[in-house]
């Protein structure tokens, strides 16, 4: 045997005899755009009221010390349990809530971010269309813009004549389908979707989760929150894993999965 096969022995027999590294959690590179939004050390502290009956003083932390980067026309997945912080983290992004700590900066002067999430957004004693065109002018749209457009969503919301009917009548999959079909008319510089993939009946369903892919494949900045790994793998180019407010892993939808799957029973009791 050569001396350089002898080595290449021993360096195997070294590497299967040394005990194996666990691996680190994925870092993603940034991409190359500017990011749209930023957060730096964000917090949000829910601070629960003193009553009677209920006298405790724990605060709970929904984020903490969160820094993320949103890139401008980027697909990114929020993976996370049920409680661990991605719906306040939506609202944070969208401005709903101010942080309690660090800062988020929109490095776009006028850059629309609209939450799609059920149940959001709406006046109940306003009928549908009425609600339709106010939510898209609060979102910077002019009247005359969604006047043009609110028969779309009209088709598109298969409301029929409830259209017209002040939305406390509505159930939760018609005020669903009334939402979803505003947000696909208002065309924000970034749309938030809050679970809500597949919404309302099997027809609309099917039609809203087509509706969704055409933003997943053009220009769009799009940020998808959700506890479904199959979904972000699908969809998204880039991924997080958020737990308890913080973020435990970043990189390729793959690579968090994987993080994901394999821990994310610890965080379950």
């Amino acid at each position: 045997m050569s001396e350089t096969a002898a080595a290449a022995v021993a360096v195997a027999a070294d590497t299967s005899a040394a005990p194996a590294e666990p691996p680190a959690p994925p870092v993603a590179p940034p991409p190359p755009q500017k990011p749209l939004i930023s957060l730096r050390n964000a917090g949000i502290c829910y601070r629960p009221l003193r009553t009677l009956f209920s006298k405790t003083k724990k605060e709970i932390w929904a984020l903490r010390g969160l820094n993320l980067d949103i890139f401008e026309g980027e697909k990114l997945g929020i993976l996370g349990r049920n409680g661990s912080g991605k719906s306040t983290l939506m609202r944070v992004l969208t401005g709903i809530y101010g942080v309690d700590e660090g800062e988020v900066i929109r490095h776009k002067r006028g850059a629309h971010v609209e939450l799609l999430s059920l149940g959001v957004g709406f006046e109940s004693v306003l009928t549908g269309r009425e609600n339709a065109i106010l939510n898209g002018m609060l979102m910077g749209k002019s009247h005359a813009h969604m006047s043009e457009r609110i028969e779309k969503i009209h088709d598109f919301s298969g409301l029929g004549e409830f259209f017209d009917y002040p939305v406390y009548t509505y159930s939760t999959g018609m005020a669903a389908r009334l939402g979803f079909s505003v947000a696909l008319e208002t065309d924000p510089d970034v749309l938030l979707i809050d679970e809500v993939l597949g919404v309302g009946d099997q027809v609309f369903a099917q039609k809203s989760s087509t509706a969704l892919k055409e933003k997943f494949t053009g220009d769009r900045t799009v940020v998808l929150i959700t506890h479904a790994a199959p979904i972000i793998r699908e969809l998204c180019a880039r991924a997080i894993w958020l737990e308890r407010g913080k973020i435990l892993a970043q990189g390729t939808p793959d690579e968090v999965i994987k993080f994901y799957e394999k821990d994310v029973h610890k965080y379950t009791t």
